[in-house]
């Protein structure tokens, strides 16, 4: 596959003669109300959670069930239109973003809590429910849903499945490919597929791993059943303080190192703690160079024990404090701070753009302090938040986006956490996806006889390249164009994408 699947930029007469005949062709399938074509109503789907580029779809398309889907697909794959599926757009790599000429199939009236089961611990739900929602309603059993990303409140279960989301508790309970037993779906010529199964093992090959985090680019997802664990009799977070970033990453390896797996263990700068604390008053220590949250869960004496160890490591590390929640209102505030890290961004820059990498543990102070030159390089601020435990870094880089510069230099400074953390032995990205945001990057983590191997996965469920075109894995062109801009670092990262 030689040519690029990006979006064109489509001519005005040429997108209403298109939009016209999609729109007849689907208005037999679905309602009125379910087809949105006018400006003022497809406005809010110009973007995910990465507001940086922005498209407007051809039309949006919100079916009320599964055989609503699979017509949708079915009419799109006759038709030779492209389909991006969309959840709640909370995703931060542009993994929903729009194609000019496509339909943006938009799945969150699919919200319904199907099955709980207690005996079996697990939960039956469409992709439209939001991730909470799940926990909220096996609270009644002693059961929750252990992936936990930052945006639960509104994410939902089948963005997650796309992403293999994880969240600040992803270290001890693993990502949503960990947590995942089963996912229902169409493929792109609308016919209804399984991945996995509610036993312990599925027969044939193992695609549920493939559909997890696969970006909407094989599947449409509409059902997943999931696995649910009983909450924790009680749980414990200590704040420590270190004056040394080198100091705390150290103590992140130390603590992994002693055979301590933590449920959270996280890790922030002192610039974000300062707007965390200034936004929501966790209770930070706004004097530290940095900040380690860390949570033992489990029985008391289990609690108990972990943390008197993680606090022996985290002084003996070269802590300046250790302060243990000493009820569940201070750990979950404790917490919040944590969990409120970009909004609290965001009150403080006019945009930020939240880039999505992973490192060795042993190499978090190095690239923290790489980050720190990248900063007077580009002449941005950088803030910090990361899931230290599995070296899930969250570098937030603040900018304007109204001054094109600004923009230039960030999605450079971008690129350049991204490859550093490459030549750390990391990769490109821990749970956001790659979406367009790393189209790039893909060039400097993978092989041409890599990336070919991946469109070989693609064309072997969507063989007419229309679902999410254009995202996840570069053609060889892009990443010999990108070669050589990376030469220059003249151009901007992603020069044909719409901005806002």
């Amino acid at each position: 596959m030689n040519a690029e699947l990006t979006a064109p930029r489509a001519d005005p007469a040429e997108r209403a003669i298109a939009q016209a005949g999609v729109v007849k062709a689907l208005s037999a399938h679905l309602p009125a109300h379910a087809l949105l074509w006018h400006l003022e109503d497809t406005v809010p789907y110009e973007c995910d959670g990465l507001s940086a580029y922005r498209e407007r779809p051809l039309l949006v398309a919100l079916p009320e069930n599964e055989a609503q889907v699979a017509a949708v697909l079915r009419v799109c794959h006759q038709l030779r239109v492209p389909v991006v599926a969309r959840g709640a757009g909370t995703g931060l790599s542009g993994g929903a973003l729009p194609h000019a000429l496509g339909v943006t199939l938009g799945l969150a009236k699919f919200k319904q809590i199907l099955r709980i089961d207690p005996l079996a611990r697990t939960a039956t739900v469409q992709c439209g429910v939001r991730n909470l929602a799940i926990s909220e309603a096996a609270a009644v059993h002693g059961l929750y849903y252990a992936p936990d990303p930052s945006s639960q409140i509104a994410c939902t279960i089948g963005g997650n499945v796309a992403e293999n989301s994880g969240g600040v508790h992803c270290l001890k309970y693993g990502l949503t490919l960990h947590n995942v037993l089963r996912a229902r779906g169409f493929t792109m010529d609308g016919e209804a597929v399984d991945f996995g199964s509610e036993a312990l093992d599925a027969a044939g090959l193992d695609l549920l791993s493939v559909i997890v985090g696969s970006e909407g680019m094989l599947a449409v997802i509409t059902e997943v059943t999931v696995k649910l664990i009983p909450k924790p009799m009680l749980a414990r977070c200590i704040m420590a303080s270190f004056d040394d970033i080198r100091k705390a990453g150290n103590a992140v390896a130390q603590i992994i190192a002693e055979g301590i797996i933590p449920a959270g263990l996280e890790m922030m700068d002192k610039p974000m703690t300062a707007a965390v604390e200034d936004f929501v008053h966790a209770g930070y220590d706004l004097s530290a160079a940095a900040i380690l949250l860390c949570e033992s869960d489990g029985t008391p004496e289990e609690v108990a024990e972990e943390i008197g160890r993680m606090q022996a490591v985290l002084l003996a590390a070269g802590a300046t404090a250790c302060e243990v929640s000493a009820d569940e209102a201070q750990r979950l505030r404790f917490w919040s701070g944590r969990k409120n890290a970009f909004p609290a961004s965001g009150r403080i820059s006019p945009d930020y753009m939240c880039m999505d990498s992973t490192i060795p543990r042993k190499n978090l102070a190095d690239i923290l302090l790489a980050i720190a030159e990248m900063e007077k390089k580009y002449e941005l601020r950088c803030a910090n938040v990361f899931h230290a435990g599995d070296g899930n870094l969250h570098p937030l880089i603040l900018f304007d986006g109204k001054d094109p510069d600004q923009m230039r230099r960030c999605e450079l400074f971008g690129a350049e956490i991204l490859e550093t953390s490459v030549a750390l032995g990391g990769t490109i990205t821990g749970e956001h996806g790659v979406g367009i945001e790393k189209l790039n990057s893909m060039c400097v983590q993978f092989s041409d006889a890599e990336r070919e191997q991946m469109f070989g996965l693609k064309l072997a469920f969507d063989p007419a390249g229309l679902l999410n075109p254009g995202k996840v894995i570069p053609t060889l062109h892009r990443c010999a164009e990108y070669g050589r801009m990376h030469v220059s670092r003249g151009l901007l990262a992603f020069p044909e994408l719409p901005r806002f």
